[in-house]
């Protein structure tokens, strides 16, 4: 390990931010390093501005992923080596937001029914049915779910949060019949590449097991962890749950994350009193024969 990466992982490490963020940050740095073909903390500010427009120009990243490169940048020159005048090189680009696409209740019906294992089955069952995210489903231990209060406990959530989230019946029984069949010890979807110390699945399974499903079902929409929790969410607003409790559900940091439900639910676009209703209009019937009336000659 080189100095700066070590300078870089304590100082990540200081701050505890998560695993996977770590590991990001580590390996964005790196491949900016490898880019130039020097130390990073030789480069001066201007590889950093043609580094930036690489990655949006020639590599055609999407701006969500410049912007987790920047992330990156910003801690090691900011915070590892404390060059803050490389605040102003490193902005983070303007991105599109666009309105994420949901399932319908008779899709998931649909994406769960096409599981090729209980595993699978019992993996989208718990996505759907808790709105966690991919990573907090991969990590879930048998510890986490209490039958009792009938809860499941999401602990070290995203920003190392931990919160609570309701559990049903229907999802309990799977989960039985899951625990019956594989007998995991301590996480609820063990690893099989290790026999001998159990350990998680990791993120990119429960997002195969999305897309291989969807695959069998027919679903033309791109189907993924995040999709399910979007449309877990949708569901519960159109059922009545408040944007309060969905966004302690979800665990979001601002209500204004979680109000973006409230444009995908076509329950609620449909109760709209769309004021073009109380315009007191000719009937179309009534245009058309004034449209179409044959001129005099």
């Amino acid at each position: 390990m080189t100095h700066l990466r070590k300078m870089m992982l304590e100082e990540l490490e200081r701050r505890n931010y998560s695993q996977a963020t770590t590991r990001r940050y580590l390996r964005f740095v790196e491949r900016f390093a490898q880019h130039f073909g020097k130390s990073p903390d030789k480069l001066s500010p201007d590889p950093i501005r043609t580094y930036q427009a690489y990655l949006l120009k020639v590599r055609k990243l999407d701006p969500g992923s410049v912007e987790n490169h920047v992330a990156a940048l910003r801690f090691f020159f900011l915070h590892t080596l404390h060059r803050h005048e490389f605040r102003q090189f490193l902005p983070y680009p303007k991105t599109r937001r666009k309105l994420p696409k949901i399932l319908s209740q008779e899709e998931v019906t649909r994406l769960i029914d096409a599981s090729s294992s209980l595993f699978e089955r019992t993996l989208l069952m718990v996505l759907y049915g808790t709105g966690m995210r991919r990573s907090e489903v991969a990590r879930l231990k048998l510890a986490d779910i209490d039958s009792q209060r009938m809860v499941i406990h999401v602990v070290n959530g995203k920003g190392g949060k931990d919160r609570d989230l309701p559990l049903s019946a229907t999802l309990l029984e799977t989960l039985r019949a899951h625990w019956r069949w594989l007998k995991p010890q301590v996480y609820l979807f063990p690893s099989r590449m290790h026999r001998d110390r159990e350990q998680p699945i990791t993120d990119k399974i429960v997002w195969r097991a999305c897309t291989e499903a969807a695959n069998r079902a027919g679903l033309r929409k791109r189907v993924t962890p995040h999709l399910v929790r979007h449309s877990w969410a949708t569901h519960l607003l159109e059922d009545g749950t408040d944007l309060r409790t969905i966004q302690l559900l979800l665990g979001h940091e601002d209500l204004e994350v979680t109000a973006r439900y409230l444009h995908l639910s076509q329950q609620r676009l449909q109760q709209v009193a769309n004021p073009i209703e109380e315009l007191k209009l000719v009937s179309v019937d009534q245009c058309s024969r004034a449209f179409h009336r044959p001129r005099r000659p």
